[in-house]
This record gives C-alpha cells, sequence and structure tokens, in this order.
C-alpha cells in the first residue's frame, strides 16, 4: 500500500487526539479536532468501548501517523528495538525520533514532519556534510543537520525557522539558526518525547 495522501485531519480524528501532522494550524481554532472531536465516518459518533486487542492496535496507528511510516517500517522498528539493550518500548521511540525527516522538523527546519519529508527528498539538506535525500535516515550522537547553502534563501525553510524560533528544540539538539544547522548532541530518551503514544501498548500486540 502507498503513503496515505488524503486529509491530513481525519487521521488526528480517528485517533481522537492532535497528531499535529499539518503544524501550527493544529494549535489553532482551525484544527477538526476543536469542531469534531469525533472518528470520521458515517458511524462515527456512534462507536463504543474499545476492547484491550484495538486499543494497542490504535496505539500503533498513532504512532506510524505521528512519524509517517508503513507498517512494514514500523515493524522493522520493533525488531530493531527488541535487539537493542533497555525497555522495548523506549528504544522503539528514539529510532522513529532519530528519522532525519523527524530531526529537521525538531530542529525548526519545517513546519511540519510531512513537509519535512519532502525537503530532505528533494535533497536540501547535509548530514555531516554529505548529501542525503532518504527521510528514514538514522541520525547518531555528533551527527551534524544543515540545510544546503543554496537552499538557505527558500521561503518555505525561512519561514519554519522564523516560527519555530520561539519554541526551542529539545535537549538532545542544538540548534545554530544563524548557520541553519543543528547538532545531535546525544541520543534521545523516553523524557525528551513528547509524542502522545503509550510505547507498552505498542510492546504487548507485538508481543501477542
Amino acid at each position: 500500500m502507498g503513503r496515505y495522501t488524503g486529509p491530513s485531519c481525519k487521521r488526528c480524528r480517528r485517533e481522537g487526539t492532535k497528531l499535529f501532522l499539518k503544524g501550527a494550524r493544529c494549535e489553532t481554532a482551525k484544527c477538526a479536532l476543536e469542531g469534531r472531536n469525533f472518528p470520521p465516518g458515517v458511524h462515527g459518533q456512534r462507536r463504543g468501548k474499545q476492547k484491550p486487542y484495538g486499543l494497542q492496535l490504535r496505539e500503533r496507528q498513532k504512532a506510524r501517523r505521528i512519524y509517517g511510516v508503513s507498517e512494514k517500517q514500523f515493524r522493522n522498528y520493533f525488531r530493531g528495538a527488541e535487539r537493542c539493550p533497555g525497555l522495548t518500548g523506549d528504544n522503539l521511540l528514539s529510532l522513529l525520533e532519530r528519522r532525519l525527516d523527524n530531526v529537521v522538523f525538531r530542529l525548526g527546519f519545517a513546519t511540519s514532519r510531512d513537509q519535512a519529508r519532502q525537503l530532505v527528498t528533494h535533497g536540501h539538506f547535509r548530514v555531516s556534510g554529505r548529501p542525503v535525500t532518504v527521510a528514514s535516515c538514522l541520525v547518531g550522537a555528533g551527527d551534524l543537520v544543515s540545510v544546503k547553502e543554496k537552499s538557505r534563501n527558500l521561503e518555505v525553510i525561512k519561514s519554519a525557522v522564523e516560527a519555530a524560533a520561539a519554541k526551542g528544540v529539545p535537549e538532545w539538539l542544538a540548534l545554530d539558526s544563524e548557520r541553519m544547522e543543528g547538532k545531535v548532541v546525544r541520543l534521545p530518551t523516553r523524557e525528551d518525547i513528547t509524542v502522545p503514544v503509550q510505547e507498552d501498548l505498542i510492546v504487548a500486540l507485538y508481543s501477542r
């Protein structure tokens, strides 16, 4: 199955929480959840209580939609998280946070992960001096993510940096807005990750 290309707000409504798929719009009154806080579809307002399996499935779908990955990719991330020392759920979220498109979004070079993915794919970024066009590339501690010189005057990137200036960046990242580059100071821990996901339910789903 290809990447979802429908309305982003439907995904937020389906999960019943803001996934911030459209950037700053999600923080305004224009957010679809402000007026229609129920799942899409004819029977959206009449759906009953979910069973444990349904809750586990929804958490997985929520994480997939936040980071924009397919089921196959997500399963591979989970298998990688199982092989790492520590809690599998924490490792899973850490791996997802280390995706290049997510790091570009966290640094404020894009207003959403979808926009960050497109910018990376179009070749506007370097990782430690190397041009990278793969959004799923995992960054490591010490890596430097920078905007290419010829891309620094792009209005979409400049406006994103201005909008994100007041928000700051996570503690595991360091941003130099003047040089339009950011450094991965350390790998993210669970305390650094603010996504509304209960990773223990995802672990329980894949452990069935």
